[in-house]
């Protein structure tokens, strides 16, 4: 065999630097290397795995270390995604080995095991048939347990697992191994795919046909060009499901393409999975964070060798390695969680339309609120907009009411201390509400987006907040098992009986959590069956699966919970919903607190009444007159948009401007204050250099000043154009200096979804 010629190739190593490096591929590595190759290299004094971005021309500059492994035959990242990978890295300002790092399964990234192993079982295999009773009886004349084994064995086909027949009829080792020896069957390890929905049961009843609206819609999209992106408008329960399954079936089955679905919350990712897995087989692939990292690598690997053509998820599915792209279809494009939260700071559905263009796909964003974003650039004609404004079946939306809680009357003098906590929390009008509920048989859901019990401790006497020792925030009370937990950095400590300032014993629990709420109703209505579900009781792999499952199964009354139970469930005897308070978010520092507030609502609301015997929605506030509030109890999204967007006109916000926020941080107050103060004086001279739309607004601390034990002040810049957001923040990160004291550190998110 011909010996491959050296040659220099640029690589991209998972690095917080803007740059990439050169090394010498020589012609010793198992396999060559091509645009998206995985190569192990050598830097500073460990190896690292990078992706080949191509040749080196010309000599080098100077002495450069060769590759010490190419591990994959053929590429890992395809020329598209890597494409989209170097768009994230410029739009989002972030090294771009850092993005192509999180592109791939961990199991892909490191350096240990480039070549990752896959799970592989004992498999039994009859070799010898033996079809009369008499031979039967002559072979194992001695050996009744060997011939247990070999008829299960032949009765599942000749071929099973040796757990499986070992679970199904417990005989020893040695059984098998005499079958083995006497050469009537024989062992082989076969490669098994780690599926965790494999063995779920979908469940689901069959699919209804699609309703006109939903027809116009369907016609509309597989009608449509390449690249194209669609903002599918539907109310709660108007079946945009139905809509992305018909759609899916035209382009995998019909049309031969693969295709992506994103969901928000991996609490949705069972009923998505099994609504998709009813109508698609074993064609579905599910990848999301919760998965084991064997389990996300075998999914990746199904979609990338075509075994698999449908990939369900989390954000990070968005990186699918799929070819023939059809469609990528957003569910709830709304939802905060499709922006990451660390770097790269992308956000999915951004991602999901550069996507779709580079590779002739289209596009479909579905909600019941889209985002303002979204909103706007349909009515500006970059999407098309579809709408479905009724229920299937002819439902209604379900009738929304206001408890105003600044009027709800002093609980009589002789009344017991568990109705007047009962009614500190859960109103007469909601509790009656509830009864009734329970005593139809009916199901309620009951949001509260505050997990724990309380959400502070306070000294009685001096007023002192028990506060986490690493970030600027109180910590809340859980009672079970009973800490005080903060919900930043998980800091956790035993709650004290004495005041930490004064010496002081009267602590006194303040705010309200879902803990909370669940002893009340427990206390109020015993024979209930109450399920919580927040990050507290889902922490189990499966848990969120097992909750949703035990209430379609009827074997719960009441699900208390936090957004997660807000959004994509589809319960027909869930007729009642209740919105403990629908304050919890509304006053927040941040621009999108109101956007959010009437999201929630909105989408809550919208589990009532999906069944034929209608709903009913209550919302407790003090604050009824706010817009948010009032929009959403007359499931009016239009005019919500209209007086949200005159808020942000002055001073402007997204989507009227672009925006980024630059965050300080480090371990030092001081240091970092100065740091930032030091940065918006070199941008202001930036600038002020410069012809265009930026404007900084800044610096000042952040609304928590302290997470995880580092300060954080931060800065805006605001433009009229993306391409001058970009220029001026690819400058800056490339040009200015942080010094290497008090673990000094800048972090560029654009087009934030939070503030704080």
């Amino acid at each position: 065999m011909t010996a491959r010629p050296a040659r220099l190739i640029e690589v991209a190593l998972p690095l917080p630097l803007f740059r990439t490096f050169t090394y010498r591929l020589t012609g010793e590595t198992p396999n060559d290397a091509s645009v998206g190759s995985r190569v192990v290299v050598p830097f500073r004094d460990r190896r690292v795995v990078g992706i080949c971005l191509g040749d080196v021309p010309g000599p080098a500059v100077r002495a450069v270390k060769d590759v010490v492994d190419v591990p994959d035959a053929d590429a890992a990242v395809s020329a598209h995604l890597l494409a989209v990978c170097q768009w994230i890295s410029a739009y989002y300002v972030v090294p771009v080995g850092l993005v192509l790092r999180g592109a791939l399964p961990t199991l892909l990234t490191g350096a240990a095991e480039p070549r990752p192993a896959q799970k592989t079982q004992r498999i039994v295999v009859l070799r010898q048939h033996l079809p009369t009773l008499l031979e039967r009886d002559r072979v194992f004349a001695r050996a009744p347990r060997q011939r247990e084994v070999y008829e299960l064995l032949e009765s599942l086909g000749g071929r099973a697992g040796a757990q499986q027949l070992q679970e199904m009829l417990r005989f020893t080792a040695s059984v098998l191994t005499a079958l083995v020896t006497r050469g009537l069957v024989s062992i082989e390890d076969a490669v098994v795919s780690r599926d965790p929905f494999a063995s779920r049961d979908t469940g689901r009843s069959p699919l209804h046909p699609p309703t006109p609206p939903q027809r116009a819609a369907i016609a509309a999209m597989t009608a449509g060009a390449p690249g194209d992106v669609y903002l599918l408008h539907g109310i709660t329960g108007s079946g945009k499901t139905l809509v992305y399954i018909e759609l899916l079936r035209e382009l995998v089955e019909r049309r031969g393409k693969t295709a992506i679905v994103l969901v928000p919350e991996i609490a949705l990712t069972p009923q998505t999975v099994d609504r998709f897995r009813s109508v698609f087989g074993d064609r579905i692939a599910v990848l999301h964070s919760a998965l084991s990292d064997g389990e996300r690598y075998d999914a990746w690997l199904a979609l990338e060798r075509g075994e698999k053509r449908i990939a369900v998820g989390a954000r990070s599915a968005i990186f699918a390695p799929l070819c023939d792209l059809g469609a990528i279809i957003v569910d709830e494009e709304h939802e905060a969680s499709y922006k990451q939260g660390e770097t790269p700071r992308y956000h999915a559905r951004e991602v999901a339309i550069m996507r779709a263009q580079l590779e002739g796909a289209m596009v479909v964003l579905g909600s019941a609120t889209p985002s303002l974003e979204s909103w706007s650039n349909a009515a500006a004609g970059k999407y098309r907009l579809l709408e479905l404004r009724e229920r299937v079946g002819g439902g209604r939306l379900p009738s929304v009411e206001v408890v105003d809680l600044r009027q709800i009357a002093a609980p009589a003098p002789n009344a017991s201390p568990a109705t007047v906590a009962m009614h500190a929390v859960v109103s007469p009008v909601l509790e009656l509400a509830l009864a009734d509920r329970l005593d139809r048989g009916e199901q309620s859901i009951l949001l509260l987006n505050r997990r724990g019990y309380a959400s502070f401790v306070q000294c009685g006497e001096c007023g002192e907040v028990v506060t986490c020792q690493n970030c600027s925030i109180s910590l809340t009370y859980h009672r079970t098992p009973e800490r005080l937990v903060c919900h930043y950095c998980q800091h956790g400590e035993p709650p004290s009986s004495r005041c930490r300032r004064c010496n002081g014993m009267t602590l006194r629990q303040r705010g309200l959590g879902t803990q909370q709420v669940e002893r009340l109703l427990s206390e109020r209505f015993p024979s209930a069956r109450i399920a919580r579900m927040d990050v507290d009781t889902t922490g189990a792999k499966w848990a969120h699966a097992a909750i949703l499952d035990r209430v379609e199964s009827g074997d719960v009354d009441v699900l208390l919970g936090t957004q997660m139970i807000a959004k994509g469930l589809d319960f027909a005897n869930v007729t009642l919903v209740g919105v403990i308070d629908a304050d919890v978010g509304i006053n927040l520092p941040d621009f999108r607190a109101s956007e959010r507030c009437y999201q929630l609502m909105a989408q809550v609301a919208g589990r009532a009444g999906r069944g034929p015997k209608g709903g009913r929605v209550l919302i407790q506030t003090r604050s009824p007159s706010h817009h948010a509030v009032r929009c959403a109890v007359d499931h009016d999204y239009e005019r919500f948009v209209r007086e949200e967007l005159a808020g942000r006109a002055e001073p402007p916000y997204p989507p009227t401007i672009r925006l980024a926020n630059i965050v300080f941080s480090g371990t030092d107050e001081d240091a970092t204050m100065r740091l930032a103060e030091r940065g918006a004086a070199w941008l202001r001279r930036l600038l002020s250099a410069r012809r265009t739309t930026v404007s900084l607004i800044g610096p000042a601390p952040c609304a928590v000043e302290r997470i995880k034990n580092r300060w954080r002040w931060h800065l805006f810049l605001k433009a009229d154009r993306q391409g001058d957001l970009t220029r001026i923040g690819s400058y800056f990160l490339r040009r200015f200096d942080i010094p290497h004291t008090a673990d000094l550190r800048v972090t560029f998110d654009r087009d934030p979804m939070s503030l704080m």
